[in-house]
């Protein structure tokens, strides 16, 4: 089959690898214009556009605005993977066949731009990809194919986001078989779907009068990106690597013992692995209690 990707990030990286592997044609990959970041505000190009120069594909970055009728000319199937931009219906209507995605979720469950962070923040003990055919809904078609994967207790959003997209470019090959061979897709049951709202920095404030388990929950989901964070002497750090404990201390008193940082929540203490300092680099949390020389009354909050 004739392909285009439409697709930003590096987790659509295993997908590109493994369809430039296959007996499919990928014509193309269409990404956003390289965009200023970083204090010198410099150009950087997306994982993607770089995926594709190294690999001798040909690159698109149109403005949101741009017509796609002659990217997509004579192709068989659209793929978008975590493109980031909504794309209108007659668009993805122009390939032969129609248009997928890769969706980092078991849908109808976790429909939206965070799937990966909301599972582990609910406490999900599964997780998974979804290869749907796109319609005008958000992540509303027929599904072509779904891949599950267990969550471990301590798995963080990082780690989450690697295993699904290998698991994903699995599903992605299947899905273009069945699609090739004729295949109806399957209906979702919207009556069980889930939100997953887009992330916001202001929501990764870790409230330490929670339960351990959620908390540890919304620290593993908001790693590293946006970071979940809090307060302590008028300045902010971000927090990782929780391991719970067996100690009780209130919720927010801090507790350094045997070079192990532990922070009270409302059940049991949290023992935090990491800490990065507003403007510093990440460090171990007992290296950071150490310089901070923490007093009786202390609190994180």
């Amino acid at each position: 089959m004739r392909i285009a990707v439409a697709a930003t990030p590096e987790v659509a990286i295993p997908s590109l690898d493994a369809l430039l592997a296959s007996d499919h044609e990928l014509l193309c990959v269409i990404t956003p214009p390289d965009r200023p970041s970083g204090r010198g505000q410099s150009l950087n190009e997306s994982a993607v556009s770089g995926w594709g120069n190294e690999n001798g594909i040909e690159v698109y970055k149109p403005e949101r605005d741009a017509s796609f009728d002659s990217y997509l000319a004579n192709t068989d199937v659209l793929i978008t993977i975590g493109y980031g931009v909504i794309l209108p219906q007659r668009v993805f209507e122009l390939p032969r066949y129609g248009s997928l995605n890769l969706h980092f979720s078991l849908l109808p469950r976790w429909r939206g731009a965070a799937p990966v962070q909301r599972a582990i923040e609910a406490g999900d003990k599964v997780s998974g990809v979804t290869v749907f055919k796109l319609d005008d809904g958000m992540d509303t078609g027929p599904v072509y194919t779904q891949n599950r994967f267990a969550l471990d207790a301590d798995i963080t959003s990082d780690e989450l986001f690697v295993e699904l997209a290998e698991l994903g470019a699995e599903a992605l090959l299947h899905a273009l078989e069945l699609m090739k061979s004729g295949v109806k897709p399957t209906p979702q049951e919207n009556h069980s779907a889930t939100r997953a709202l887009k992330l916001s920095k202001e929501e990764g404030r870790i409230d330490w009068t929670q339960p351990a388990t959620a908390i540890s929950n919304k620290i593993r989901a908001f790693t590293s990106q946006p970071g979940a964070w809090t307060n302590f002497r008028d300045a902010t750090l971000k927090i990782d690597t929780p391991v719970a404990s067996e100690i009780t201390l209130e919720p927010g008193a801090l507790l350094l013992e045997n070079k192990k940082l532990y922070v009270g929540t409302a059940s049991s203490a949290l023992e935090i692995g990491h800490i990065t300092p507003s403007g510093k680099s990440r460090m171990p949390s007992s290296q950071w209690a150490n310089g901070a020389r923490l007093i009786a009354g202390d609190l994180f909050g």
